[in-house]
């Protein structure tokens, strides 16, 4: 009994273990991200240490399994081999537990929210890891990894360095004894796997006690939460968090979303095949633009265009990340959470894309890029539809100075100026921009123009903006200059000096600018309230063309006098619904609504019409 006795404390050391070293991790977050923590209140800091213990101990129960089954061969066999693999698992489980949270400890400043599944996209492709990242960042991410390995191994020998060698028991003793240790010892585990006995098995909510999401954050513990992000990733489990709803009600209510009088005479165009010209902004968010935000300053010449262009200014992206708002926009269709698309060519080649319509009207299409393209495979998505000419990093001329992430605005728009000089008319041009994205490295002075807050960002788009103008100043020197329609749009929004909660509505709107000589006079400084997405750019260009926007189902024209007016996008492990009454944002972990703005008497019904639609979009996926 002795021996048993004994094995059996390795249960309670291992779990303790564990605690420690996520209790340590969080206090090197709260030190690295403490700005964050200016609304925590001392007490609920205090309180995430210990709401967190059941996700923690949930966590532990899975990275026990191993080691103990290590110690059980340890047990039963009683040699040095034995005793270094239960060492060794233990360390390596470590290592795995340290690099997540390092990389979320660095991460969480830019995307304010712990890691996700994306984060298997970006791990793919090491190096867009480290050029986005700044040579600060991964200075403390070794810093930081380093520390939490060394402390690991520490506790290891603290714990269980120093323990006696086994009573030398008989074969017919040992073998029952550790049969009945495996047995209990699974018993345990499973139940603190699943937090207990209760039907519905523990999650990420359980941790949550504060209206502060970085408290929450904290509090939930971050390899649990890596986990449960892979299990969404590979939509093991993405059936179980999707609304519950009718799929009668559901079609009837998406019936009746798009079910409005789609002829109209609207029309912008002096004439219906001009050359066009896409600019997509990284990282532009409505919110920091100062003809559409409260944040005023930074784009001035953007600001100055939209004097001149139509300017919609209830457009929303339908994520938070590059690929998902490049196929959105090109294919028109709605972003779906935890899925990217553009990263399942099985799937995304069923869907049209609006250069298949130009290179059929006759139109060079061409898009270009000034970092890698191989990044949630937006490059391939390109090639697979058509795009005759697709051109990223690889392809700009040797000796040009670029940042980390990728080559400078400036560089990015005169080589695409030179490719628009060099193409055949009509085109269809696309440049995607790249210095808005953090790291933020961009040469020129107006690094240090903004004093308010988030100078990082917000400098970046006041030389973005500068960059802009200089570009369009070059355009109007050219001969096709008369015949070109621009078409200035975001990838996705962007933390901002006034929208700095990502699960909120506001972050995910973004401008939308047409501008250009061919554009009829009356349209020339007017404005597009309309609530609408990305997904809706691909049909309000295909009826100014005189195209077919049947063939973008999920896309709506919002030229259209008539057109309803809503939008979904996706938060991190949710989703958010906007129509002109109002929006709300669902956290699927929480399992609450985060930000319904919808009035009373209207709440009930507009948050089912986005159930209802995200149900529709899925099953359509699914289909694919």
């Amino acid at each position: 009994m002795q021996n048993l006795k004994r094995i059996f404390l390795y249960i309670p050391k291992l779990l303790i273990f564990w605690i420690l070293l996520f209790d340590f991790q969080r206090i090197l977050f709260s030190i690295h991200n403490w700005d964050k923590f200016s609304d925590v209140s001392l007490t609920d800091w205090i309180l995430t240490f210990f709401y967190s213990i059941r996700l923690d101990l949930s966590i532990a129960g899975y990275l026990c399994v191993i080691p103990l089954l290590a110690l059980l061969l340890h047990f039963y066999f009683h040699t040095k081999w034995t005793k270094i693999a239960f060492f060794t698992v233990l360390f390596l489980e470590v290592i795995f537990v340290s690099l997540i949270h390092a990389g979320e400890i660095n991460a969480y400043p830019e995307w304010n929210h712990k890691l996700t599944s994306r984060v298997f996209m970006h791990l793919s492709n090491p190096d867009e890891v480290f050029r986005t990242a700044d040579y600060s960042m991964t200075f403390w991410f070794i810093i930081y990894a380093a520390l939490e390995i060394i402390l690991g191994w520490k506790l290891m020998r603290f714990f269980f360095k120093k323990e006696k060698d086994w009573t030398n028991l008989k074969w017919i003793i040992r073998i029952p004894q550790g049969i009945l240790f495996f047995a209990l010892s699974f018993i345990v585990f499973f139940l603190l796997a699943r937090g207990g006995w209760q039907q519905i098995p523990i999650n990420i909510d359980s941790a949550y006690f504060s209206n502060n999401h970085v408290a929450n954050d904290l509090a939930v513990n971050s390899t649990y939460y890596f986990g449960n992000s892979y299990l969404l990733y590979n939509r093991a489990e993405i059936d179980d968090w999707m609304p519950e709803i009718n799929p009668n009600r559901s079609k009837e209510l998406v019936a009746e979303l798009y079910d409005f009088p789609k002829e109209h005479d609207v029309r912008i165009l002096k004439n219906n095949r001009p050359n066009i010209v896409f600019v997509i902004m990284e990282s532009w968010s409505a919110e920091a633009i100062g003809c559409l935000s409260e944040t005023k300053g930074a784009t001035p010449y953007f600001d100055a265009l939209s004097k001149e262009g139509i300017l919609f200014t209830n457009l929303y992206a339908t994520s938070s990340t590059s690929e998902i708002g490049n196929l959105s926009l090109f294919s028109g269709h709605p972003a779906i959470p935890e899925i990217s698309i553009s990263l399942q060519p099985e799937k995304h080649r069923k869907l049209r894309s609006l250069n298949q319509d130009f290179q059929d009207w006759g139109y060079n299409t061409n898009y270009m890029f000034s970092g890698d393209l191989k990044y949630g495979n937006i490059g391939g998505y390109f090639l697979d539809h058509g795009f005759q000419d697709v051109m990223d990093e690889n392809d700009f001329p040797t000796g040009l100075k670029k940042g980390k992430l990728n080559y400078y605005d400036e560089d990015l728009y005169k080589i695409f100026l030179q490719r628009m000089n060099a193409s055949k008319e009509p085109f269809m041009h696309c440049a995607f921009t790249g210095s808005t994205h953090s790291p933020y490295d961009h040469p020129k002075s107006a690094k240090q123009n903004w004093k308010g807050d988030m100078p990082d960002f917000m400098n970046s788009i006041i030389y973005a903006d500068e960059c802009l103008h200089d570009f369009l100043e070059n355009c109007k020197k050219e001969k096709w200059f008369e015949n070109t329609i621009f078409i200035f749009v975001a990838d996705h929004g962007h933390l901002t000096p006034t929208a700095y909660n990502i699960s909120k509505n506001n972050h995910f709107r973004i401008p939308m600018l047409i501008w250009g000589e061919p554009l009829k006079t009356e349209f020339k400084g007017t404005t597009i309230d309309k609530v609408g997405s990305q997904a809706d750019i691909a049909a309000t260009l295909m009826t100014q063309f005189d195209g077919d926007a049947s063939q973008y189902p999920w896309s709506k024209d919002l030229l259209n006098p008539n057109v309803n007016e809503f939008a979904l996008h996706t938060i991190i492990r949710g989703y958010g619904w906007v129509t002109d009454k109002g929006g709300m944002t669902y956290q699927m972990d929480a399992k609450n609504y985060v930000d319904d703005t919808f009035p009373k008497d209207v709440s009930a019904e507009e948050i089912e019409k986005g159930q209802a639609f995200l149900t529709e979009i899925y099953a359509n996926y699914k289909q694919l």
